[in-house]
């Protein structure tokens, strides 16, 4: 949630600030993936691949916590899931 967007172009420049501070920290990436329309509202999505769940599921939540520090939107949802990728013969 962005509360202090009151358009558009504020919510693209606070968007734009999340992200490129994020890519700047980790090995990730991220993108705005929906609520395009909404000037106060974001919904981002991160990627991280790794051979290890935990390790993922831990570098997600420092992310998470990260974005929250940044004090530029208030986390209001926040949900992390593992695909695992087949075996190799």
């Amino acid at each position: 949630m962005i509360h202090q967007s009151s358009s558009l172009k504020d919510k693209r420049q606070v968007v734009k600030s999340i992200l490129g501070k994020v890519r700047s920290n980790f090995d990730v990436s991220i993108a705005e993936v929906d609520d395009n329309d909404k000037w106060q509202i974001c919904s981002l999505g991160l990627t991280v691949v790794s051979n290890d769940a935990g390790h993922t599921h831990k570098m997600l939540e420092t992310i998470n916590e990260f974005i929250e520090k940044l004090y530029l939107a208030e986390v209001i949802n926040f949900s992390i899931e593992i695909l695992p990728f087949g075996q190799f013969h």
